[in-house]
C-alpha cells in the first residue's frame, strides 16, 4: 500500500478520533447513567418538567434534548428540522447557564452559523447569543433561538415554534405566550427549574396539575440521583445546609412557609402503575362525606406484609348520596369487592354523618344503608395522631414505604402535595376530604408490628379466629 495513502488514512482517524472525544454528546449518559434524565428524554408527553436541587442535573438534560432537536439526533423521537428557542430568566443567566451548556453538548461540525447580540460569534460563549442556525440529520436546518424573561411577554408573540426550553421558572404570561408559540405544530414544552419561589403558579399547574392535564409530566431530581456527584460531597453539603434549604435545593421540592405536612411522600416511591389486587387483600372502604364539598372515598387493600394499597377512588361535589352510591357500587362491581351475604358493601365513614339535616328525615348513615352500603361512622378523629399513622406508613422508621397509591388515584395524590402547616402548627384546611378518610382508615391498622415468621400452625390457627370474627361480624 502507497506509504502516503497510509499516512492520510491515520491523519483521518487521528482527526475523527478527536473530534468524537471533544464532543461531550458522545459520553452523556453512557459511562454512567442517570435514570431520571433518560426518563426525561423518552417520556412523549408535550408539557414537560424536571423539578431538581442544584446540581441534580437538571439543566443537563434541558440543553442535550434542545440539542437532539435541533440536530436531528433525538434517540426516542421522530426527528426533522426544528426550531425553537431557549428561555432564560436574564440575558447574563442565558450566558452563564443554558447558552453555554449548550455550546457544551451542540458538536461544532453541526453549526451553520452563529448570530450575536452582544460579542464575537468566533467566541460566542463569552457573548450573548441570538440564535444557532444548526445542520440537521434530516436534511435542512434548524434554528436555535434565546430568549430572557426580563425582556417582557410582548418579545414572546408571532413567532410558530416546535418546542421551548424553560431554564428556570418564568412569569406565568410568558409561560402561557409560549404555549400559544407552539400550538399551531403541535409543539413542546419542557422546563427544568429549582423551585425557589415558593408556591407559584408551577406549583398549581404543573406539580399539583389542577386542571388534570393529560399532557403534563414531571420529574424529581435530587443529588443522589446524579452518578457524578460523590456522596462525601453530598453529605458535606447537607451537612451545612438548614432543612428548608436541604428540601428546596438538594430535592427540589416546593416549600410553604410553614412546610409540608407529609413531608415524607416521594410520588416517585408512593405512587405506583395499577394492578389487579387479589381478592384476599381486600380490606375496607373509607369515605368522607360531603353533599355540597366533594364526597371522598377510596378502596382499600392490603397485603401479607402489612403494606397498605389505595386502589381505587370517587371524588365528587353536589350530588346525592343515592348518586355516590351507586357509583361506589360500580366501582366496586369493577374490582370485584368482597360482599356480605345480604349483597352490602362494608365501609368507614366520618362520624359527622351520623347527624341528620333539615334537607332529609334521615342521616347519612341511613341513606347508604338504604342503598345498599353498610357505613361504620365510629372511626378516629384525632387528627395529629392520624397524621403521625400516615407518615408513618409513608416511611417507616428503617426508611421504607407501607402505603402505595395507584397513579388514577389523582385527588388523593393532588390533596397530599398540597397539604402544609399553617399558623399555630396546625394544617391548612383546604381540600383534605380524601386526607380526612385516608386518616379514618389507617388508624384502623396495626402499626409499627413486629414481623415475625409464623408457623404453618400459627397461620392455619388466624385464619380460623379470622373466619370466625367474620361470620360473627355478618350476623350481627
Amino acid at each position: 500500500m502507497d506509504l502516503r495513502l497510509v499516512k492520510k488514512i491515520l491523519k483521518i482517524e487521528k482527526e475523527l478520533d478527536v473530534r468524537f472525544c471533544s464532543n461531550k454528546l458522545n459520553f452523556y449518559n453512557k459511562k454512567k447513567i442517570h435514570k431520571k434524565q433518560i426518563a426525561f428524554h423518552k417520556c412523549r408527553k408535550r408539557n414537560r418538567w424536571v423539578f431538581g436541587g442544584n446540581r441534580s442535573g437538571k439543566t443537563e438534560c434541558g440543553a442535550v434534548e434542545t440539542v437532539y432537536l435541533a440536530c436531528g439526533l433525538h434517540p426516542y423521537k421522530k426527528n426533522k428540522p426544528t426550531e425553537g428557542w431557549v428561555v432564560s430568566l436574564s440575558r447574563q443567566v442565558q450566558r452563564d447557564v443554558a447558552q453555554k451548556k449548550i455550546l457544551d453538548y451542540l458538536p461544532a461540525s453541526y453549526i451553520e452559523k452563529i448570530v450575536m447580540v452582544t460579542g464575537g460569534h468566533d467566541s460566542a460563549e463569552n457573548g450573548i447569543i441570538d440564535f444557532i442556525l444548526v445542520r440537521s440529520e434530516c436534511g435542512g436546518v434548524s434554528r436555535i433561538g434565546f430568549k430572557s424573561c426580563d425582556q417582557g411577554r410582548e418579545k414572546f408573540q408571532g413567532a410558530s415554534l416546535d418546542y421551548v426550553w424553560f431554564d428556570e421558572e418564568p412569569p406565568l404570561d410568558i409561560y402561557m405566550e409560549c404555549k400559544m408559540r407552539v400550538l399551531d405544530k403541535c409543539g413542546q414544552i419542557f422546563g427544568t427549574m429549582t423551585p425557589l419561589k415558593g408556591l407559584t403558579w408551577v406549583y398549581n399547574t404543573i406539580y399539583l396539575n389542577d386542571k388534570q392535564d393529560k399532557e403534563v409530566w414531571y420529574e424529581m431530581m435530587e443529588w443522589a440521583d446524579n452518578p457524578y456527584l460523590s456522596k462525601k460531597e453530598i453529605e458535606s453539603m447537607t451537612k451545612s445546609m438548614s432543612a428548608e434549604e436541604i428540601e428546596c435545593r438538594r430535592y427540589g421540592k416546593f416549600m410553604h412557609n410553614g412546610g409540608m405536612v407529609y413531608s415524607e411522600f416521594d410520588e416517585n416511591v408512593n405512587v405506583i402503575e395499577p394492578f389487579e389486587i387479589p381478592p384476599d387483600w381486600q380490606d375496607n372502604i373509607s369515605i368522607d362525606p360531603g353533599l355540597h364539598n366533594p364526597l371522598s372515598a377510596h378502596f382499600y387493600a392490603v397485603d401479607f406484609d402489612g403494606n397498605v394499597y389505595v386502589v381505587a377512588e370517587h371524588y365528587m361535589a353536589q350530588q346525592t348520596v343515592e348518586f355516590h352510591a351507586e357509583k361506589i357500587k360500580e366501582i366496586a362491581d369493577r374490582l370485584k369487592w368482597k360482599k356480605d351475604r345480604q349483597g352490602r358493601l362494608h365501609a368507614l365513614i366520618d362520624s359527622a354523618a351520623n347527624q341528620r339535616t333539615l334537607a332529609s328525615e334521615k342521616n347519612v348513615v341511613e341513606l347508604f344503608y338504604d342503598n345498599g352500603i353498610l357505613v361504620d361512622a365510629k372511626v378516629n378523629k384525632d387528627l395529629f395522631a392520624g397524621i403521625s399513622v400516615v407518615k408513618s406508613y409513608l416511611k417507616t422508621a428503617d426508611g421504607k414505604s407501607r402505603l402505595f397509591i395507584f397513579k388514577n388515584c389523582v385527588n388523593l395524590i393532588r390533596e397530599i402535595k398540597n397539604y402544609w402547616w399553617g399558623d399555630g402548627d396546625v394544617p391548612i384546611k383546604k381540600d383534605d376530604h380524601a386526607l380526612d378518610e385516608l386518616r379514618y382508615y389507617l388508624m384502623t391498622r396495626p402499626i409499627n408490628r413486629e414481623r415475625i415468621e409464623k408457623s404453618e400452625i400459627q397461620k392455619d390457627k388466624e385464619k380460623m379466629i379470622k373466619k370466625l370474627k367474620y361470620q360473627k361480624f355478618k350476623f350481627n
